[in-house]
């Protein structure tokens, strides 16, 4: 690069590419570019909400970047279909190049649905972009109030789009087994606001999915006019087209300052990042200090210093339960859970206001670069060890 400015490009406008990209402001020599396949910041954590929403021009989970991004930040709007280390150029969908100084890798991830169940890759909707969950909005208008709906999936999106559905007055089915990150006491919270909301709780798996039903694996067939899948998450396959190293979820392998094993130049952050090959929890908890802590690598290396380790403390599960009540589990910094929840209305206004305050957090990191703080996390000095079978004396 020829130019008295460092060029930083991130890939990714979610929840760690803005803030990584706000962050970089904090230099006026830094020019930062933001690559993203939409117009619009898209707040994942609503997904649910706007997939029950029946208003085809709702703009639930839709937000201006405007609102959220730096006015010094260029926004690209295309996708980006392959990097080049070695050149330091991304390669876009609309055939032209964008060269760089420092890459931060920020493409999140996104809802799968497996190959190896017949009928789920033609029947059931996934639920983890924004495309996704309007796709599945249109096809709830098309069907009958009354229309059975099942939910594929256990976890905290499966939770939060089944009782949203029923809130709704739709007759819903999960399937999965119930909350397996929670405490034993926060998966009696969510039991017990499932049931008072109608919702049939399966935990079993479903073996293949219609258009009409889906099979479980003891042979029944339940019946299902939307079938929405939310059994598993996955990363774009950019990294591993790119000749990047990757895990086995094809998340960029990076050392503890998030710096990719491949280049210096280049840094990940969030989902689509995996540090020393323990990644943390996908979650917009996890992206915005790791969207920081990218920045901070890469103003580090612009600097001229040593950059620091990632440390991002997981303390706790936010889950709406409709719009009348949540749970939220508490944790650990190591996001292991404690047997302490705030269940009911109360769960509902802090999961209202975690969603609020991320927006107000990007916000302000847009209008301050730098003011983002985060708590320390845990020490992975020995989880980091073990996982790669060294001992500590």
């Amino acid at each position: 690069m020829t130019s008295n400015q460092t060029t930083v490009l991130v890939i990714g406008g979610g929840y760690a590419g803005v803030m990584a990209a706000n962050r970089l402001k904090s230099r006026d020599d830094v020019r930062v570019k933001l690559l993203n396949p939409r117009p619009q910041f898209v707040e994942r954590i609503r997904l649910h909400q706007l997939a029950a929403d029946g208003r085809p021009d709702s703009t639930v989970a839709v937000a201006d970047f405007g609102k959220v991004l730096n006015d010094g930040v260029q926004l690209v709007v295309d996708s980006a279909e392959r990097i080049d280390a070695a050149a330091r150029q991304v390669f876009l969908s609309s055939g032209e190049t964008m060269d760089y100084d420092y890459l931060v890798y920020a493409v999140g991830s996104t809802g799968v649905v497996p190959t190896s169940v017949p009928g789920a890759v033609e029947f059931a909707f996934p639920l983890a972009e924004l495309e996704q969950a309007q796709r599945l909005r249109g096809r709830l208008a098309d069907v009958p109030q009354s229309a059975p709906i099942v939910v594929v999936g256990g976890g905290l999106t499966g939770i939060e789009a089944a009782a949203e559905f029923a809130e709704a007055g739709r007759s819903v089915t999960l399937v999965g087994e119930l909350a397996p990150s929670l405490s034993e006491p926060g998966r009696r919270s969510v039991a017990k606001r499932l049931r008072r909301l109608g919702v049939a709780v399966v935990e079993t798996m479903v073996t293949e999915v219609t258009a009409s039903a889906v099979v479980l694996a003891d042979g029944r067939a339940v019946p299902s006019a939307v079938t929405v899948w939310t059994a598993g998450f996955g990363v774009p396959g950019l990294a591993a087209a790119s000749g990047l190293t990757t895990d086995g979820d094809g998340r960029v392998v990076t050392d503890e300052t998030l710096t990719s094993l491949d280049s210096p130049y280049i840094v990940a952050a969030g989902d689509a990042a995996s540090p020393s090959r323990l990644p943390y929890r996908m979650s917009c908890q996890a992206g915005l200090p790791l969207g920081a802590q990218a920045a901070d690598t890469v103003l580090a290396r612009i600097a001229g210093t040593e950059a620091a380790d990632a440390t991002v403390p997981m303390t706790g599960q936010c889950i709406s339960l409709g719009r009348g009540a949540g749970t939220v589990q508490i944790q650990r910094k190591d996001d292991t859970p404690m047997n302490i929840y705030v269940g009911g209305r109360a769960g509902a206004f802090v999961k209202e206001q975690v969603c609020r305050w991320t927006l107000k957090w990007l916000a302000g990191e847009a209008t301050k670069p730098g003011s983002y703080k985060s708590p320390n996390g845990p020490d992975r000095t020995e989880q980091i060890a073990a996982a790669e079978g060294v001992q500590i004396r």
